[in-house]
């Protein structure tokens, strides 16, 4: 029993902590004072990613350098179009939880429901 319990807590840490985890998939979290309408990320496997409603900040791309993810894109707005790259510490990954930290603070987004329109 000992020994089950300690190679799962060891596959989990694992599975936490490479390459393959399960970043791939919309994570949303809700516009700051409009509750009600979700905003967030669609990270793909390939390395793409996209906005989810939010359509002056377009993300282009992702990559995972250890426990950092780094999204950059196109920030859209006044009439000039600048490139970014953010830069955050993954503070969480769980299959329904995404918390990431930058210099802005903490962001928590979530796994939307399957009939979760957005």
């Amino acid at each position: 029993m000992k020994k089950s319990i300690l190679v799962m807590a060891f596959l989990s840490v694992l599975g936490a902590c490479g390459p393959n985890d399960n970043l791939a998939g919309d994570w949303v979290q809700p516009v700051p004072g409009m509750e009600e309408q979700i905003q967030g990320i669609r990270i793909e496997k390939d390395g793409k990613t996209q906005s989810i409603n939010m359509h002056t900040l377009v993300y282009e791309k992702w990559e995972r350098q250890g426990d950092s993810l780094i999204l950059s894109g196109k920030s859209i707005g006044n009439g000039q179009t600048l490139e970014f790259a953010d830069k955050m510490t993954i503070k969480e990954l769980t299959p329904e939880r995404l918390v990431l930290e930058s210099v802005d603070g903490m962001q928590i987004y979530r796994r939307p429901a399957a009939d979760e329109k957005f």
